[in-house]
């Protein structure tokens, strides 16, 4: 006498959770709030170049690296990477038209914007809180953004007297008590190890 076989029961698959949304990503993320730099650079042409960021961040102390996070768009990054180093400059509260000049993609960022070349070329930008100079160590893959890697050669604390410029919920600010909030408005010689990392401020 036969049988009909008993069908074999299937596993059903794990349930993968649902990415989110990126306009609910870059809303929660906009209430960390950052610093703000921008990275200069030589082109090949020995033109300067340079982009504004909030993803700075120190990544070890032993050996000295840091990183930012530019995205893939960037029209900047590309000089940046091929020049092989950069400077890294901590922008003050009073420097915040300098960090929108930067913040733009073309146009010359440069015009009228005084500087010194640093130890390996890159710009030095006056009026900046600290420069750390870097050796390009590694660029990582980082989704939409790359993670670039530097080497620090030098660094220099400028201004111990002034306050950082911050970027909080889309909007400029200063820490309170040193002349303004965080609220929106209209229209920060070593090398700490708690510099804060959040997300590109542009793809400039």
């Amino acid at each position: 006498m036969s049988t009909t076989p008993t069908p074999t029961p299937q596993a059903t698959p794990a349930a993968t959770p649902a990415a989110a949304a990126t306009p609910d990503i870059r809303s929660a993320l906009a209430g960390f709030c950052t610093g703000v730099a921008v990275i200069t650079a030589l082109d090949p042409d020995g033109r300067p170049v340079g982009m504004a960021v909030q993803s700075f961040s120190s990544v070890s102390l032993d050996p000295p690296l840091v990183c930012f996070c530019p995205a893939h768009t960037s029209s900047t990054w590309p000089a940046i990477r091929a020049a092989g180093r950069f400077a890294v400059n901590v922008l003050a509260a009073d420097q915040e038209e300098l960090c929108r000049r930067f913040a733009v993609t073309g146009g010359d960022k440069f015009a009228g914007v005084r500087w010194s070349p640093g130890p390996n070329g890159a710009p030095l930008l006056d009026g900046a809180l600290a420069t750390v100079v870097c050796e390009l160590e590694d660029v990582l893959d980082g989704g939409d953004h790359a993670i670039a890697l530097g080497r620090v050669t030098s660094l220099t604390a400028h201004r111990d007297d002034a306050a950082p410029l911050l970027y909080f919920r889309r909007t400029y600010g200063r820490v309170p008590g040193s002349g303004a909030s965080l609220r929106p408005r209209a229209s920060s010689s070593s090398m700490s190890a708690s510099m804060a990392s959040a997300r590109s401020r542009s793809d400039a």
